[in-house]
């Protein structure tokens, strides 16, 4: 699951603007096949969007400072990214710093010694205690670190519109069972009661993975990730698909989900343009909001809330799905003098002060310790101590399926997820295509 893209503001801000300048070559929608396009500067890769200003001025500002050391960077769109990177790490011509989520995909990366170990920079005193730790495990593989965090902490969570909930004159749910009910009152409003991008997949996913774990705690996930035998077939996965199956039947979703686009904004949009009372989402949801209409937010329009509890289900309702972070890896094809680069700046520039500014600019929480004094100075202070509080104090934090998987398991689960939203498979058939996997 990767956050969604939305269009880049002109100007994020007066203060970010300032260091966006001329340093960065080669940003743009696509790039060249290598990596090392630059020569032997070191190099990266980028998701477009908002936070990717954020990642410009952090290498823009690093290049400023090491002109010995400036980085190439191209930006990328998210799903073609996720193609393009894997491509390009097998055939040994990543850039020099590898954007990852972490999980299945980076521990593929380790096993094929194409990451470096970065255990000795995890360990320095500079960056030592920097990162919240249940995020800086995420980088962790073996018991060594690979790869180090690099953007905001992304929770999952409901976010909702304030007038439709008062129109009808309802609360946000905190039951599965509440949620249900809330359909038929939005329908009759003639209000979408949720909005989904289905044609990219993954903003499927936050829907099974929080009712797997709300239905039977992390250890089906758990017992997946280590390869159990038809662990796909845990009755919590069963009756995760049966529930999303029966919100699909009951309306619960904005017609024609399936051709609706993330990588625009249209499906949040239908949140703010008053067409839609919800949408599950990351943080990223948020930054939508605020780059397509921020008086939403500054009127007080736009509402959050955790994912709702089932009834008779074992999972923690603290645990929280989502993205921990993205991180940054070192590629193992890199030149020395890239490599020496690339540890060079995670020491230095990474998630420093003027970086987790800028995360919080944009709408990100950053994913360091001790960042209350920063967030009480934003421009959102109860969102954002929201975000924060639900990722620092969460029981369990698990990762997007589609990067915890291995790659051809994360394609699967796609492929399969979204057939089960449009009715064309059964939660069994999605649980005996799951199960094949396991032994692929």
């Amino acid at each position: 699951m990767t956050a969604s893209v939305t269009p880049r503001r002109t100007v994020l801000a007066a203060g970010l603007a300032t260091l966006v300048g001329g340093a960065l070559t080669g940003c743009g929608s696509s790039g060249p096949e290598s990596g090392d396009a630059g020569g032997d500067a070191p190099s990266a890769w980028i998701i477009d969007g908002v936070t990717a200003q954020v990642f410009n001025n952090s290498f823009t500002a690093w290049g400023d400072a090491h002109p010995d050391q400036k980085f190439t960077v191209q930006s990328f769109a998210n799903d073609p990214y996720k193609q393009k990177i894997r491509t390009a790490v097998g055939a040994g011509q990543a850039p020099t710093l590898i954007y990852n989520w972490g999980g299945g995909t980076l521990a593929s990366y380790v096993r094929a010694h194409k990451v470096d170990d970065l255990s000795d920079l995890a360990a320095d005193p500079k960056l030592k205690g920097r990162f919240l730790p249940s995020i800086a495990a995420g980088g962790r593989i073996g018991g060594k670190t690979y790869a180090m965090p690099n953007n905001g902490v992304k929770p999952v969570m409901i976010y909702y519109n304030k007038d439709l909930f008062r129109k009808i004159g309802a609360e946000p749910p905190t039951s599965w069972a509440a949620l249900m009910d809330l359909v038929p009152a939005f329908k009759q409003a003639k209000i979408a009661p949720f909005a989904v991008a289905g044609q990219a997949k993954w903003p499927l996913l936050p829907w099974l993975a929080y009712l797997m774990d709300r239905i039977g705690g992390p250890g089906v996930m758990n017992d997946i990730l280590a390869g159990k035998d038809r662990a796909w077939s845990h009755p919590a996965v069963t009756d995760a698909n049966h529930k999303i199956q029966a919100l699909v039947d009951a309306g619960g979703f904005v017609d024609d989900f399936a051709s609706l686009t993330t990588d625009s904004g249209a499906d949040v949009a239908l949140l703010y343009t008053g067409k839609a009372a919800m949408t599950l989402g990351l943080p990223a949801a948020y930054q939508t909001v605020q780059e397509g209409d921020p008086g939403f937010i500054k009127d007080g329009k736009l509402g959050y809330a955790p994912f709702p509890t089932v009834d008779g289900g074992s999972g923690d309702p603290g645990n929280v799905v989502g993205n921990p972070s993205n991180y940054w890896s070192i590629s193992a094809d890199a030149s020395d003098a890239q490599k020496e680069a690339a540890r060079a700046y995670l020491k230095g520039g990474l998630l420093n002060g003027a970086y987790a500014h800028d995360l919080l600019t944009a709408g990100n929480v950053p994913p360091v310790a001790g960042a209350t004094s920063k967030i009480a100075g934003s421009s959102d202070p109860d969102y954002f101590t929201a975000v924060y509080d639900m990722s620092a104090k969460a029981p369990h934090f698990a990762l997007s399926m589609d990067q915890a998987l291995s790659p051809k398991a994360g394609d699967a689960v796609l492929t399969n997820l979204q057939q089960i939203f449009l009715k064309q498979i059964t939660p069994k058939e999605f649980a005996d295509h799951m199960n094949a996997t396991l032994r692929s």
